[in-house]
């Protein structure tokens, strides 16, 4: 075993820490979304979400299956840019700390900010790929 062999190893076990890191969140409040279904799109209906039994579908879809299948590395860099498209739209209809003033500006300002984090690391992975341990290796060593 090769030094080079070694660091390629523990990039694709980084990799695949960060994938489920940077999707931990999303496959914990689509989990909530997904078994409090009817509690979403009441939800979604008192902030004025628009349409909102389709966009509980859509955030159902997005957190908890499309973050699944990241963490597994399934599809990993085309789910990745979709990701990262829809963590964008919900920081921008669910965080508009310029609307806002007070506490809930401070509030909704800082996760606008770490939305726009979470989409950095979408990016990063979009551009690096899954890594060894993904299902997307597997498909293309076979």
């Amino acid at each position: 075993m090769s030094n080079s062999y070694g660091a390629e190893v523990a990039s694709d076990a980084i990799l695949l820490a960060a994938r489920i890191c940077l999707v931990l969140l999303f496959l914990i409040f689509g989990w909530q979304k997904l078994t409090g279904f009817g509690g979403t799109v009441a939800y979604f209906s008192h902030t004025g979400v628009p349409l909102p039994q389709i966009a509980a579908a859509v955030a159902v879809t997005m957190e908890f299956f499309v973050g699944l299948a990241i963490a597994l590395g399934f599809f990993t860099r085309p789910l990745a840019l979709l990701l990262a498209l829809y963590t964008l739209a919900t920081a921008i209809i669910g965080h508009h700390f310029w609307n806002l003033s007070g506490a809930a500006q401070f509030e909704n300002e800082i996760n606008f900010f770490k939305n726009v984090s979470i989409i950095g690391g979408l990016l990063l992975l979009y551009v690096t790929g899954a890594g060894r341990f993904s299902v997307d290796h597997k498909i293309r060593s076979a």
